[in-house]
């Protein structure tokens, strides 16, 4: 007699397979968690629904769903390997963007289900050179060679306005405010020193990076806005 496990990944497998049979209650089964998910997809990827149009957007979502199961109890936790599953589809050759636009989409999600974390105390620090901030739990950073923020911004209205796609690429914090998510643009040196951060640099480790990737940067300016914004915290980064 199969265990529970067993039985469990033996329905998934009948749902989500393709082209398997199943029973008609199954089948009911199937369809009601395919409109689900696939709601669930166009609630965090509206922007990315919007490029491609609803018909294609429903059927790049069920491919997604037969191949990502969603294998959490949370819905917030679904959706989060469709940027990479987009890299795979040729027919989004064409859109090259839409990838990076999916990431700060997702960015955007986890910034606004983000916990919560004290911002870090500089008052408490004696060594700055030593001191390990992080990025908030409630922060993401999300780098382009396109405008995503553009294109994102111009797909909030009822007409989306024209973007110039040479435009030059973004490199942008997401952030949760309160209960609101905001967008900032960075310079290459301010998001390669809260990537530092972020992957367990040091403050003077984050600096020497930031002034690598941008000679010119006024890092007491960098790091007043990232204070300001309440970027850091003490603990593990996201």
């Amino acid at each position: 007699m199969p265990s529970l496990r067993e039985a469990q990944l033996a329905f998934a497998e009948r749902v989500f397979g393709a082209g398997r049979p199943i029973s008609p209650r199954e089948q009911v089964y199937r369809n009601n968690v395919f409109i689900s998910l696939t709601g669930a997809l166009a609630d965090v990827y509206p922007v990315v629904q919007r490029l491609v149009g609803e018909k294609f957007f429903t059927q790049l979502a069920r491919r997604y769903i037969r191949s990502h199961p969603s294998r959490s109890g949370n819905l917030h936790d679904f959706g989060r390997d469709l940027t990479r599953f987009m890299l795979q589809i040729p027919d989004l050759k064409s859109l090259p963007y839409l990838p990076d636009v999916a990431a700060l989409e997702w960015a955007c999600h986890e910034a606004f289900h983000g916990a919560d974390a004290p911002a870090f105390d500089f008052t408490q620090v004696t060594d700055a050179q030593d001191a390990r901030p992080r990025l908030h739990p409630a922060a993401r950073l999300v780098a382009s060679r396109y405008p995503v923020l553009a294109i994102w911004e111009a797909n909030q209205e009822n007409e989306p306005g024209v973007v110039d796609l040479d435009a030059g690429g973004d490199w942008l914090v997401v952030f949760r405010r309160e209960l609101l998510v905001e967008i900032q643009r960075l310079t290459p040196g301010e998001f390669a020193l809260l990537a530092g951060l972020r992957d367990d640099m040091t403050l003077g480790e984050a600096c020497e990076a930031a002034l690598a990737a941008e000679p010119a940067l006024d890092l007491p300016a960098a790091m007043g806005r990232i204070v300001t914004n309440a970027l850091l915290t003490t603990g593990v980064s996201p």
